[in-house]
């Protein structure tokens, strides 16, 4: 019969996002346009909040150190997908092949310092979810799991958004005063998007905290009976 760990599929889902994210998140799309003014977004955007919320169930579930084996996990990814792109840009195309390795090379070659950027960017912004998280579930104790999860969130994607945008799209040819008048226009609302994003996705933590555990208790109650 087919059946899955919840705790697998989790993982399983939390891989799918980064992966999806770093293959897929060159492509943007136009969000919202206020007068001449056209706030664009990156597909990425309706996985990032999610890969968040399931450091938090996680943590909230099992714990602080397994949160942490999950991301580096997904940052172990990342490292294996980026070196993967390298090497299948270094490789020499067939003959059949020749015609199509040019627009290889330009999709995958900006996946690769997208990759680059996000392996970054990932590693510092989910160990400080899952820091913040726990420190201010110690404060707090298991009350405002809401307050936990988007205080959390709000601050590690700044962080996540930040650090990204900088290493992405910072211009070598390009002055200071342009580069931060640049990025500042793409953190600022992608950042408060994220935002947004994480606060109405709040009832998923719940849920997500509530299926996970009856998956701990169903091993708990197995355990006792062995």
């Amino acid at each position: 019969m087919f059946k899955m760990q919840k705790m697998d599929v989790l993982v399983g889902v939390y891989i799918f996002g980064i992966i999806v994210s770093e293959l897929m998140g060159i492509k943007t799309f136009p969000l919202v346009t206020f007068g001449d003014f056209t706030l664009n977004a990156s597909v990425a955007i309706f996985l990032l909040p999610i890969l968040f919320t399931i450091n938090d169930v996680i943590i909230e579930v099992h714990g602080v150190e397994r949160a942490r084996s999950v991301v580096r996990t997904g940052l172990m990814t990342i490292g294996l997908l980026f070196g993967f792109i390298m090497l299948s840009l270094a490789l020499p195309p067939s003959g059949r092949f020749m015609e199509s390795n040019g627009a290889f090379a330009e999709v995958f070659g900006k996946s690769a310092r997208i990759s680059l950027a996000s392996l970054t960017a990932f590693a510092l912004a989910d160990f400080l979810d899952i820091f913040l998280f726990a420190k201010i579930r110690e404060k707090l104790g298991k009350s405002k799991l809401w307050l936990r999860n988007n205080a959390s969130n709000i601050i590690s994607q700044f962080i996540d958004t930040t650090v990204f945008m900088t290493l992405a799209f910072w211009a070598l040819d390009k002055s200071i005063d342009s580069n931060f008048a640049f990025l500042t226009s793409l953190i600022i609302p992608y950042w408060l998007l994220k935002s947004f994003m994480s606060i109405i996705e709040t009832p998923l933590v719940y849920l997500g905290v509530k299926w996970l555990r009856g998956d701990k208790k169903v091993k708990k109650q197995k355990v006792i009976v062995n």
